[in-house]
């Protein structure tokens, strides 16, 4: 495990902590928790989204801290400064999303369990925000609130049953290690901020790339065909009308008009 990266315009908000964790199935993750000054009004945990990494969340973590909220952020199996599923690191893959929640098990009782005052709290984006919808569907929670920030509910694709298809017969012909068609290992911040997908905020996406650029093992690129198929089972369940009625956790839902990668009103 790995201590937390700052650069000179993303500094590392004070009060950290660096946890090296354990999953149940044996593999190493990283998070990193933070203490405010002051009497505590519970936790927030953040689940980030798929290519992410903790340090990109330190603007956020100084203003939950500046709110007198304990917060926790973590790297996801595969990604960031947690352990990697392949021998080649800059492969975004997973076999089944089922795995992540061994990942979110792994924090709530090595992290938030021992360290971090109740009530606590979620706020998940793009990945992390499917994750946390699969996680309270389970229907053992223990967050009192949600929040979910462009939630893969659904991806915004050209040919999406064709996509879904062909997620299936490839990953089932044994190529759920190889890149996406056209994938490969550069990250989508150092592809440049023209023409992105992903933000509108040039300051934001060169933060980021900046931290990349100077970490670059903390990059990974495309993800591959296995993740895709995964992707797409979990999001399969969401289409389901009843599987949002079986929810008990309140959450606020933030879906962007404007998204170019995922599709939050499906």
């Amino acid at each position: 495990m790995m201590n937390s990266l700052p650069l000179l315009e993303n500094p590392t908000p004070d009060g950290g902590v660096v946890e090296s964790l354990r999953t149940s199935d044996g593999l190493g993750l990283r998070a990193l928790r933070f203490t405010p000054q002051g009497p505590s009004r519970g936790t927030i945990l953040i689940a980030v989204g798929r290519a992410e990494t903790a340090e990109k969340y330190f603007e956020t973590v100084r203003e939950l801290l500046s709110r007198q909220l304990h917060v926790v952020v973590f790297d996801w199996r595969g990604q960031g400064a947690s352990a990697r599923q392949l021998s080649d690191r800059d492969k975004g893959h997973i076999a089944d999303f089922a795995d992540y929640q061994r990942d979110l098990d792994a924090v709530i009782e090595q992290v938030l369990t021992p360290h971090c005052p109740k009530p606590w709290f979620a706020l998940g984006h793009s990945m992390g925000g499917a994750i946390f919808l699969a996680h309270a569907h389970r229907g053992d929670s223990p967050f009192a609130r949600m929040v979910l920030s462009a939630p893969m509910i659904d991806l915004v694709l050209r040919f999406p049953n064709l996509a879904r298809w062909a997620a299936y017969l490839f990953n089932g012909m044994g190529l759920g290690e190889a890149y996406v068609p056209t994938g490969g290992r550069l990250h989508i911040a150092a592809k440049g901020f023209d023409n992105n997908p992903l933000t509108t905020d040039r300051a934001r996406f060169e933060r980021m790339a900046a931290i990349l650029a100077r970490n670059p093992q903390l990059s990974i690129g495309d993800p591959t065909i296995g993740w895709v198929r995964a992707a797409f089972k979990l999001m399969a369940q969401f289409s389901d009308p009843a599987y949002a009625r079986t929810i008990e956790t309140p959450m606020l839902i933030f879906a962007p008009q404007d998204d170019w990668v995922t599709d939050s009103f499906s």
